[in-house]
């Protein structure tokens, strides 16, 4: 008998819930409390912590600009911040140095003429019956030589920082000319200027820091106790802002002074905003296999330490108890009965839990 009463007991409370779960309301009494619904976005990323960062210059990206040869400072034409282009001129320098590898030139090609004459005479002569093929051989080494010269004399000039087009033009004219050009080898930016106008450079002193800006890492420094929670490829989102990235490699060793293991994270993208050597605050991302929703936190509503969320429907809206499986700011993960498809009330929940509790006899 007692059994039969606890039964019928439970039946209406649970009956009773049901009922309560239901929210009557009209549309006019929704637009009077000025309630806001919205549908459901779908997240496979659950919040984890927060950990600080540097915007970073990948080291494949980044290229010191130094002085080929020694001489004085004449022209700094790009400055710190300034988009420069491949081939664009950074520097020139008087270099005495330059008109030496220029001299050593211009009598190589010289010997290597003369040589490449005696040559043509030499084989007339050998097919002519003159000379012997002894002497036709010392004249080809003493050719291959010269020609090793001049080439070795033109590869110093380019070392030097001449282009090819110059080292033509300076063939053909054969005037020397003391002003070293430095140009960029790359697209990108320019991150330092070391030397100063008027200075005097040893060789390969630096000049100019420059990186290509297209493509940016993230450093993080995550702590070591929850390191155990982080795989490569989980997401990173940095804070205030939507840009993302993804963790392309976990360090394999442990910072002393703080215990953090260093992370390294790709930026999803152009970095607009971010700046090289920037601090940052990044939230680490996980991939979760079960589907959640992010939903703003005004759209939960809080009752004897459960979270809930109201779904509109035909009559009204529909009390639907969910689990906050993470926070992002002004956002939160949950996970519930939910298809989806719905539609929740994201401004109002407060006068639409004050209802509900109303209709369930009060808290």
């Amino acid at each position: 008998m007692r059994r039969l009463i606890f039964g019928l007991f439970l039946t209406q409370a649970l009956s009773a819930f049901a009922q309560d779960t239901q929210i009557k309301i009209t549309q006019q009494q929704i637009d009077n409390l000025d309630i806001k619904v919205a549908p459901l976005t779908a997240s496979q990323q659950i919040p984890l912590f927060y950990a600080p960062g540097k915007v970073v210059v990948p080291a494949d990206r980044e290229v010191l600009i130094s002085s080929s040869q020694p001489g004085l400072v004449t022209q700094l034409p790009v400055n710190i911040g300034d988009k420069i282009h491949k081939g664009q001129l950074l520097a020139q320098l008087n270099s005495p140095e330059l008109v030496g590898l220029q001299q050593a030139f211009l009598t190589a090609t010289s010997e290597l003429n003369l040589s490449g004459q005696e040559r043509s005479r030499d084989q007339k002569l050998l097919q002519e019956g003159v000379i012997a093929q002894r002497r036709w051989q010392e004249t080809q080494m003493l050719h291959s030589s010269k020609s090793a010269k001049a080439d070795e004399a033109r590869q110093l000039l380019l070392l030097a920082g001449m282009s090819a087009a110059e080292i033509k033009s300076l063939g053909q004219s054969r005037k020397l000319d003391n002003r070293l050009t430095i140009r960029a080898p790359i697209d990108g930016v320019v991150l330092e200027r070391v030397a100063n106008l008027g200075a005097r450079l040893d060789m390969q002193a630096p000049l100019y820091r420059i990186a290509d800006l297209s493509e940016l890492w993230l450093e993080i420094n995550i702590p070591q106790e929850r390191l155990s929670g982080i795989r490569l490829g989980d997401s990173v989102r940095l804070k205030g802002s939507e840009i993302t990235a993804k963790i392309s490699l976990l360090g394999q060793s442990v910072n002393h002074d703080n215990q953090t293991v260093l992370a390294r994270a790709v930026i999803d993208g152009k970095a607009e905003g971010l700046r090289v050597g920037q601090n940052v605050n990044v939230q680490i991302m996980q991939n979760s296999a079960e589907t959640g929703f992010v939903v703003p936190n005004t759209a939960i509503a809080q009752n004897e330490g459960r979270a809930y969320v109201f779904v509109r429907n035909q009559d009204g809206f529909v009390v639907t108890e969910v689990t906050i499986t993470g926070k992002q700011e002004a956002n939160s993960l949950i996970s519930g009965p939910l298809s989806g498809n719905e539609q929740i009330a994201i401004k109002g929940a407060v006068a639409l839990k004050a209802n509900w509790l109303g209709l369930g006899g009060g808290e």
